[in-house]
């Protein structure tokens, strides 16, 4: 009898299935990038509504933090960068076939138009403020006089970049756990209430604070739904569905998932709003600090589980 020796090399470091290309810089921009379009959504949508003056809040003052996560998340993507020196060429053309495409371009669009939003509103901060140089001044003028054309600009690419962070994931066939069209949702109902849940941080007035509440409610909601939904087409689909699916259902990240992510980042907060909203006396930073929490702890879980689950051999 002749013996055979086959040898492998899938197990070597970095090599399929045990392959991590995104490390915690792409789930810490995930989720800064859905917070971001979460504040800057509910802002254009309140003051294109008119509520500019109920919501003083969510429309003028909970957008100062938008620049500033997505500065952070931009520089979390440059250091994920292989070939640093060569990012502007992600704007050298547009491939709308790709997701990362529509990304940096969309970022293009967004990260300026908070940045005016903010200047628009700085004196609410500041109401000594002024402009040293007439031209800013004009601009200011310029932008006011069409600043409901900007908060309709800053509500659709908003949006997008929301439902973005799940695209970028959902677009690798590689990866089962990835592979599925809940995840832009998911990951837009989840940006839209850790948006809400700063306003609850933020906010000092008690009808502004109820109605976030509520509004954060309705998101949980949302997402929950999703979660299931997501969980029942992965059991009802392939074997490296089911197998995806399993990671969370008896796998290495059930505990991690359901305890940070299900139990303490969506169902503790629905229950103390609804307890807050029921004249309960609830600490205000312990609801929308979980949500938060939650929302971080989804993205981060995603990335890594997404990588574990692959095409069976």
């Amino acid at each position: 009898m002749k013996e055979e020796l086959f040898v492998s090399g899938r197990m070597n470091n970095m090599i399929d299935p045990s392959l991590h290309i995104w490390h915690w810089q792409i789930s810490l921009y995930l989720f800064l990038g859905g917070m971001a379009a979460g504040i800057l959504c509910i802002a254009a949508l309140y003051y294109i509504r008119g509520k500019e003056k109920d919501y003083f809040t969510a429309v003028r003052i909970t957008p100062f933090l938008a620049p500033v996560l997505l500065v952070i998340g931009l520089v979390c993507l440059f250091i994920d960068l292989r070939h640093k020196l060569y990012f502007w060429q992600l704007y050298t053309n547009i491939k709308l076939q790709s997701p990362m495409s529509w990304g940096a371009w969309t970022l293009m669009v967004v990260t300026p138009v908070s940045f005016i939003w903010c200047a628009l509103h700085i004196k609410d901060i500041f109401p000594e403020w002024n402009w040293k140089y007439k031209w800013l001044f004009a601009l200011e003028t310029f932008f006011n006089k069409y600043k409901k054309a900007l908060a309709w600009v800053m509500l659709i690419y908003g949006l997008i970049l929301g439902i973005y962070t799940g695209i970028l994931l959902s677009a690798f066939n590689a990866r089962p756990l990835w592979n599925t069209s809940i995840l832009g949702p998911l990951f837009l109902a989840s940006g839209l209430s850790a948006g809400a849940a700063v306003t609850l941080i933020i906010s000092k007035n008690s009808t502004e604070r109820k109605q976030f509440a509520r509004i954060d409610l309705v998101l949980i909601g949302i997402e929950m739904f999703l979660i299931i939904h997501m969980f029942m087409g992965f059991l009802a689909s392939t074997e490296v569905q089911i197998e995806a699916a399993k990671l969370f259902l008896g796998g290495e990240y059930t505990m991690t998932f359901w305890i940070f992510v299900v139990i303490l980042g969506l169902l503790v907060p629905a229950l103390l709003e609804i307890l807050e909203l029921g004249k309960y006396h609830i600490p205000a930073l312990v609801s929308p600090l979980l949500v938060i929490s939650g929302s971080l702890a989804l993205r981060f879980i995603i990335v890594y589980a997404g990588q574990v689950s692959r095409w069976l051999y």
